[in-house]
């Protein structure tokens, strides 16, 4: 292995840690590593493989955000939950570096809820915007992954 491959796959790790602990873009960190290797050996190999690559972290970027609002319109939680989730999740954010945005979304959830169901059933509701969530980040993982043994398929071919 190259230094070259050896600072991608980091990279690619580094998108796939990312994605887990969403501090950083690590679908686009995925692709950028992977396009920085296909511009490096610049064959028709390397090519393809960001090309399948791309494929696959397009794919999962938009099933991420459908199999999730499915699931969550089927559980009967409003748009205006989530709504709720994500800005006290951004404020989260910046209040407790890292885990401030989980404690953010729940507590925003959990909020909305209670204010739009009632105590009792706010938390069922909110366990279901967390398994939507849950769900999402595991499509972008695998979609991540996949584009990952993709670029580690390509560059044993080359």
């Amino acid at each position: 292995m190259s230094a070259l491959e050896i600072l991608v796959a980091l990279a690619i790790a580094v998108g796939i840690a990312g994605i887990i602990v969403p501090v950083l873009p690590g679908t686009i960190l995925v692709l950028g590593a992977i396009l920085v290797w296909a511009l490096e050996i610049g064959t028709s190999t390397g090519w393809a493989v960001f090309a399948v690559a791309t494929l696959f972290l397009v794919v999962g970027s938009v099933v991420k955000y459908l199999v999730p609002g499915r699931h969550l319109k089927a559980a009967g939680v409003p748009t205006r939950t989530l709504v709720a989730g994500g800005v006290l999740a951004f404020v989260g954010f910046f209040v407790v570096p890292v885990i401030g945005m989980f404690i953010g979304f729940v507590l925003g959830v959990y909020v909305a809820e209670r204010a739009r169901v009632g105590g009792a059933l706010a938390w069922p509701s909110t366990k279901g915007a967390l398994r939507a969530v849950g769900v999402s980040i595991m499509i972008e993982l695998v979609a991540a992954f996949l584009a990952a043994v993709a670029w580690a398929a390509g560059v044993a071919a080359t």
